[in-house]
């Protein structure tokens, strides 16, 4: 808001005096006296004339005018003059030749008169007591013009005050929707949730039984059957275990819980390592190498951490290039841009391969759940994958990121927050795991 400044407040107005005399001599004379001043001066023969002059013109500085007058005299013009709202605000000096007694100069000053001046008028006195009205009105109307302006810069205010309340109520009520809308969200990812994993269970033991039944017909009428009739079993068998995967990844992406049961201190080296392990045999028919550098340790859900470099690891040895080993670096770097408030800083774990790699403008797409940059004809898998490692890095209020280029392998990139208590990086050499039929 403007802050308010005396030195804009500028007097245009000039000072203008109203003198009414019925002898055009002393309407001279009291010009010739004033005339130096500056002053705009209009005039008068009677008080008719001078009625009439303020019938249009309500401007006036100030007022002189003799009492003695014919037709109308000093006093009952003024008493006019007055009864008259626009005109109140003007001052009336009387001039008059005669020294009233003091009941005849109280009924001017009951009228509404502020001075006397006596004639022969001393031309000091007049511009003197003329130049104390004309300051005073020039202050006057400096003090309604700041009064004026003041009055703006607050209707300013007001207003700004209005537009900052109604701002306020505008964002209150978008708050407001927005949380409806979160939990409406919310409610409906819960219910697709649960809908997901009950059709999935319930379509375990339709699927089960189609297996089972197929495979007794491969096995115990084999020699019964056409060669036709075989290549056709073989391939509902294929299809059964493709559609038997992909309800267990349904299974598993529907299972990963909103909340923060099963948070623990995880030691990532330790957890990797029993990943690892349980994929000893992945590794040896691939003769993949995992090399793992020192993990941190971090407040984590130890069965989401295994499922996610599980995943992970498994895609980076399904897509190898043919006939080369294929090497998986699994390494930490540091980080510290917090992602989040409650936490003091964030560590970056990368998962590294020297695969097929994608073209980099897939690389938001490929964790969007069901999403395949490849038929199941020419690579195995749902492409559910790398959509349950979003769903658990988002539960760790973590990040999950990737960078690749055709034919130069991929980086997957997970940032975790971590609490300063719980990182903890071992010391030692980058440790290797070589696993080779």
């Amino acid at each position: 808001m403007e802050a308010l400044n005396l030195d804009d407040i500028k007097l245009e107005k000039r000072i203008k005096i109203l003198i009414v005399d019925d002898r055009p001599d002393n309407l001279l004379s009291i010009e010739t006296i004033l005339e130096n001043d500056n002053y705009e001066i209009v005039k008068a023969q009677s008080g008719k004339a001078a009625l009439k002059i303020l019938l249009n013109q309500h401007d006036f500085t100030l007022i002189l005018m003799d009492v003695q007058m014919p037709d109308i005299n000093g006093l009952e013009t003024a008493s006019l003059i007055y009864q008259r709202e626009k005109l109140k605000h003007i001052p009336i000096i009387f001039i008059t030749a005669h020294n009233y007694n003091d009941e005849h100069v109280f009924e001017g000053y009951k009228i509404g008169a502020i001075d006397y001046i006596y004639k022969p008028i001393n031309p000091e006195l007049l511009r003197f007591k003329v130049g104390v009205f004309a300051e005073m009105y020039q202050k006057n109307h400096q003090l309604l013009l700041q009064e004026q302006k003041l009055k703006q810069m607050n209707a300013n205010l007001a207003r700004e005050i209005e537009e900052r309340r109604m701002s306020e109520e505008r964002v209150r009520l978008l708050n407001q929707q927005l949380l409806e809308n979160n939990r409406s969200l919310k409610a409906t990812i819960e219910e697709l949730d649960r809908f997901a994993y009950v059709a999935s269970h319930d379509l375990q033991e339709p699927l089960r039984k189609i297996l089972v039944f197929s495979d007794k017909l491969l096995s115990t009428q084999r020699q019964h059957v056409t060669e036709d009739m075989m290549r056709y079993m073989e391939k509902i068998m294929k299809s059964s275990e493709r559609m038997q995967k992909l309800i267990n990844d349904l299974l598993a992406f529907s299972r990963q819980e909103d909340n923060a049961a099963g948070f623990t201190e995880v030691d990532l080296n330790h957890l990797v390592a029993d990943v690892l392990s349980d994929m000893e045999v992945e590794i040896e028919k691939n003769r993949a190498q995992v090399k793992v550098d020192s993990l941190p340790t971090l407040w984590a859900n130890p069965s989401g951490m295994r499922q996610l470099f599980q995943n992970l690891i498994s895609n980076a040895i399904k897509f190898r290039k043919p006939e080369i080993v294929p090497i998986v670096s699994i390494y930490c770097q540091a980080n510290d841009t917090p992602m989040n408030s409650e936490f003091d800083t964030n560590c970056r774990i990368v998962v590294e391969d020297n695969g097929i790699g994608f073209d980099e403008k897939y690389a938001e797409e490929i964790f969007v759940v069901f999403k395949r940059l490849h038929s199941y004809h020419e690579y195995e898998g749902t492409g559910v994958g790398l959509s349950i490692c979003k769903k658990i890095i988002d539960k760790h209020q973590g990040r999950i990121s990737a960078e690749s280029e055709n034919g130069k392998g991929s980086r997957f990139y997970i940032d975790l927050p971590l609490q300063k208590s719980f990182m903890k990086i071992p010391d030692g050499t980058l440790n290797k795991l070589s696993l080779e039929e």
